[in-house]
């Protein structure tokens, strides 16, 4: 064998052996991989498994949680009627229907009898549900009374019991008394043996009291305007009020009696005699286009003095009715005080005038149209002879309109403050000799404000009008429309209300009458621009806002505005212009004797023309 074969053989062995070894190695980590993926297999296959098990313990643990719940209080008694199902009991007589929960032992719903909504429906003051009153304590643990179901102990026509009973022994005791034909609700709360339940560092509970008040009339704008909340303090000439449409709320530190959640028409009262010792009180309105045609949430957070003890009895007093001034003033604690009859003055007027003379009319007429009608006239006459010389001196002004014209070209430059004054010293002579004051067209405004005022409240907040008819208005409460545009426009709402498309145009025809002969100074730009707020603007305005509110309101302002031209043109036709220009034609030249008004206006004129001469001397 040569030496060329030796060194083949040798090279084929050693590329052999090396490829021996390279495929050993490549099968080695082909192996090694195999293991890691077979490891990586065994592992998910094990943590589904567990996974597996950990669902099945898991269901184990849920099923075993629902055969045997876990225990939230420590009491068991309270463990079991926290758990029980609720149910509703009733209280009714002629004027409400009260529908009670067990669950909470609270008022459930509130339906008035004597009234419907707009829309005919039934009127409840809340709704099924839509309140909560619950009692907070701490026994041990601290414990809402909404939070359980109580045992029904005693039940009549007009009371019902409810307890809650403690392991430890005692019991809460909830008791509702509904006075016969009364929208009254007595409520006893008692803590009944419960010295060893309650520490005797526990001073205090709280109540809270929620209640979401559904919408009932026709107008949102105008029914949540006079919708608020109150609070009185015992002592007070008048309870404390917030709300009025808007969203309010209100801390109170000190000792309270009761509080109103006041719709329109008709409120949740409840009052404590022992008084609250604090508490806080939140309204909120729901929006115009709530789903649920809720107008607002009313809430207390209220904190009362426990007996000492932790044993016996606290009064509290419901009201559930209509905002009545007669029902609300004969259960006394000044409850009519939350209808907005005005101040002291305008509130005097309304008390003993208007509502007695309203109630007078209703005896015998059943026409609330007819009524306003009878009370617009009777307050015209009572008022007309302290207006007449009002009306009468502005009859002789219009009467005097020659002899201005001819102060007014006399003295025609309204730039010369010294030709001014004498302008007004002549024309002041001029109405003292026919005998004319120049306020008195003040005086009618202002002796009839109160009584503008006193109507403008009474009439939205009188429930006797309410889904009371007149002609083509079927609710004098609300407003009129004989146009509706089925969406809203700013500043006049969604309609027209004849009734206030009518007063301002009958305001319009009274200012046009009273200021077409009232002299002018020619050119004087204050005088032009009290005329345009006189015979334009303020009937414009007065639609504007009497367009959304009671009918009756703008039924009355019309009625009053048809008497004034009335009163007015009969006066002016009993006197006699000629009479008046011909005294003031024959006084003419002869001294006049000055008020102390023109006394002060010459003299005010005699220190201008003296500094008028010293600052000329200076230049």
């Amino acid at each position: 064998m040569d030496k060329n074969s030796i060194i083949g053989f040798v090279l084929i062995a050693v590329i052999f052996i090396g490829f021996s070894l390279f495929q050993s190695r490549q099968m080695r980590k082909a192996a090694e991989q195999q293991a890691q993926l077979d490891s990586i297999s065994r592992v998910e296959t094990l943590e589904r498994e567990l996974a597996e098990a950990e669902r099945t313990v898991a269901l184990a643990d849920s099923a075993m949680e629902q055969a045997a719940p876990r225990a939230i209080y420590k009491d068991s008694t309270l463990e079991a009627a926290s758990r029980a199902e609720g149910g509703i009991v009733a209280l009714e007589n002629s004027k409400i229907k009260l529908e009670f929960t067990t669950k909470g032992a609270q008022p459930w719903s509130a339906r008035i009898k004597d009234y419907k909504n707009y829309d005919s429906t039934e009127l409840y003051l809340f709704k099924p549900g839509a309140s909560e009153y619950s009692i907070s304590v701490y026994t041990g643990e601290y414990i809402r009374t909404s939070d359980f179901v109580f045992e029904v102990a005693e039940q009549t026509d007009s009371t019902l019991v409810m307890r809650l009973p403690f392991a430890g022994g005692g019991y809460i005791e909830q008791k509702y008394t509904l006075h016969a034909d009364s929208y009254r609700v007595d409520n006893l709360l008692s803590f009944v043996g419960m010295q060893d339940v309650i520490p005797r560092n526990v001073s205090v509970f709280d109540l809270d009291y929620n209640v979401m008040i559904p919408r009932m009339e026709k107008g949102y704008k105008n029914e949540s305007q006079y919708s608020k909340l109150d609070y009185y303090f015992e002592g007070d000439k008048k309870p404390v009020e917030i709300g009025r449409g808007r969203n309010a709320s209100r801390r109170v530190d000190s000792r309270l009696s009761w509080f109103a959640f006041q719709q329109q028409f008709f409120s949740a009262i409840l009052r404590a005699p022992q008084q609250f010792a604090s508490g806080e009180l939140a309204v909120n309105f729901m929006p115009q286009d709530d789903p649920e045609r809720n107008l607002m949430s009313c809430t207390a957070w209220m904190r009362g003095d426990l007996p000492a003890g932790g044993q016996g009895s606290i009064p509290f007093e419901f009201y559930f009715g209509p905002n009545h001034y007669r029902t609300l003033k004969d259960l006394g604690h000044k409850f009519e005080k939350i209808i907005p009859l005005g101040g002291w003055l305008v509130g005097w007027f309304t008390k003993y005038a208007i509502i007695p003379m309203f109630n007078f009319f209703h005896r015998f007429i059943s026409s609330f149209g007819l009524i306003i009608l009878l009370m617009t006239l009777v307050i015209k006459l009572v008022v007309f002879p302290l207006t007449y010389k009002s009306y009468a001196s502005s009859a002789k002004m219009s009467a005097l309109k020659p002899e201005i014209e001819k102060i007014n070209a006399k003295f025609p430059h309204q730039d010369n403050q010294q030709e001014m004054m004498k302008k007004q010293q002549a024309t002041m002579d001029l109405y003292k000799r026919a005998g004319v004051s120049p306020m008195g067209g003040c005086l009618p405004t202002l002796l009839t404000f109160p009584i503008l005022w006193a109507m403008f409240r009474f009439f939205p907040a009188s429930i006797e009008l309410r889904q009371q008819s007149f002609l083509w208005c079927h609710d004098l409460s609300a407003y009129d429309s004989i146009v509706d545009f089925g969406t809203r426009v700013p500043l006049i709402g969604d309609h027209i209300s004849l009734f206030a498309l009518l007063m301002a145009v009958t305001m319009w025809l009274y200012s046009k009458m009273t200021m077409a002969n009232q002299p002018a100074a020619a050119g004087d730009p204050n005088a032009a621009s009290m005329r345009f707020m006189s015979v334009w603007m303020m009937p414009i305005m007065m639609f504007f806002i009497c367009n959304n509110l009671s009918a009756a309101l703008s039924y009355y302002y019309l009625l009053s505005q048809l008497i004034s031209i009335v009163q007015t043109w009969a006066i002016r036709r009993s006197i006699n212009k000629d009479e008046i220009l011909a005294k003031v034609r024959a006084s003419a030249g002869k001294p006049v004797q000055k008020s102390k008004w023109q006394q002060r206006l010459e003299e005010a004129q005699k220190m201008q023309e003296k500094m008028q001469r010293e600052q000329q001397k200076r230049r």
